[in-house]
């Protein structure tokens, strides 16, 4: 059985920092990854999170089986720190009594379901706005909210899949393939942060909120980045180059007698350095055949051979000293094990591990974001389901004991469920 990492206690951050979205208060309506994405960035940041679950099993995350750790899973516990949770059932009238009044106190709200869910149940931009005309509201979706496919549900790969991203990844004789981290889903969430973040200042100055929508196969076409704007321009399908963009042969994985090495050599000064500083081959500077790119990328094959036999000869640490001394970009071809504690990562401080109530303690990878008079709050372990839904009624509310106890027995909470 493997081992789980040894990680250390996070340090505190100063007394007195302030924070940049203090006061803030999100109600998020979210599940999966994109949406919890976004919030945990907010909340991460001082905003006032209240996510909202469904009582009977809650977000679907909370049940995926990478690994779980006092009963919550990785998913959750990666997608949705700082955070506290409630749970309430939509079905019941009581329960949606309670999600307009905290929507009506909100500065921002949250949404992923499915489209039309949330005019079901009366919760959508159309029908809350007018009780909060300051509020920021955001949706996202996999095809946008409007539309033939308003309807339709979608997932990340299906959006890799569809919008010509998943082409660009993987070998030119295999099969296109799906990035491992679901990166569509991620980069939905910062763009939903970004653009609920756009929305706060174009609400001081303007001083009303505003509906903001992101959607999936929208990001998904971002993505394909200068490769979509290729073919724009010239018309030609860009396709699969493995590790090696556009064919270069100094570009890619190599293997060294012991292990392999990661390179990125992608113009003529850091080639010269290459091939004459590191590989001591100056003869493939003056060979016609690799004088020039062009010439390189026509016999890229050829050349990939003769660097792979050199390679081939010397250790991986002999290559990765001559090669960061002649400041060539390249980087060791590591596990998650290995990056995970590689000094690049341990010298950032990203991981630590923090205080769970089931678990005792459980892991924490930090926020990249870093701000110098604002920085993260100190992280709370993603919410028990509803473990502060007595919390945000009295506190968020002004609720007392009377309602909430008539809002149990309603069963606003689920069939079951108690205000924790």
């Amino acid at each position: 059985m493997t081992a789980r990492p040894q990680l250390p206690e996070r340090t505190p951050r100063a007394k007195g920092e302030p924070t940049a979205l203090d006061g803030l208060l999100v109600v998020d309506f979210t599940r999966v990854v994109a949406g919890p994405a976004c919030t945990q960035t907010l909340a991460d940041f001082g905003a006032e999170v209240i996510k909202i679950e469904n009582p009977d099993g809650g977000d679907d995350t909370r049940h995926y089986e990478h690994a779980e750790i006092g009963g919550e899973s990785a998913a959750f516990l990666s997608l949705n720190r700082n955070k506290r949770g409630i749970t309430l059932d939509f079905n019941n009238p009581a329960a949606l009594e309670v999600a307009r009044e905290l929507i009506a106190k909100a500065d921002v709200v949250v949404e992923n379901f499915s489209g039309g869910v949330m005019k079901k149940f009366g919760l959508d931009y159309a029908s809350v706005a007018p009780t909060n005309p300051r509020l920021i509201y955001c949706s996202i979706s996999a095809y946008g909210r409007k539309g033939e496919f308003a309807l339709r549900p979608g997932f990340d790969p299906i959006t890799q899949a569809e919008s010509g991203f998943m082409s660009l990844n993987g070998f030119p004789d295999g099969e296109p393939v799906r990035t491992g981290p679901p990166i569509v889903d991620m980069a939905t969430g910062m763009s939903a942060c970004n653009a609920i973040l756009l929305a706060l200042i174009a609400r001081d100055r303007l001083g009303c909120g505003q509906q903001v929508e992101i959607a999936l196969i929208d990001t998904a076409v971002s993505m394909t980045g200068f490769y979509g704007m290729a073919y724009l321009i010239s018309g030609a399908n860009p396709g699969r180059f493995g590790n090696s963009p556009n064919g270069s042969p100094t570009v890619g994985v190599y293997q060294a007698s012991d292990g392999p090495l990661y390179m990125a050599c992608a113009n003529d000064r850091l080639y010269r350095r290459l091939v004459v500083d590191v590989l001591e081959r100056p003869d493939l500077v003056t060979d016609p055949e690799f004088a020039h790119r062009k010439n390189r990328t026509a016999n890229r094959e050829k050349l990939r051979a003769i660097i792979a036999g050199v390679f081939a000869t010397d250790s991986l640490e002999n290559w990765m000293a001559k090669m960061k001394k002649a400041n060539i970009p390249v980087g060791y071809l590591r596990t998650v094990e290995e990056g995970f504690n590689a000094p690049e990562v341990r010298d950032r401080h990203r991981l630590s591990r923090i205080p769970h109530p089931t678990a005792g303690a459980v892991p924490n990878i930090e926020t990249p974001l870093q701000m110098s008079l604002t920085p993260t709050v100190d992280p709370v372990a993603a919410p028990l389901l509803g473990e502060h839904t007595r919390e945000v009624l009295q506190k968020t509310l002004g609720y007392d004991e009377r309602r909430i106890a008539a809002l149990t027995k309603a069963g606003a909470f689920g069939k079951t469920g108690n205000a924790a």
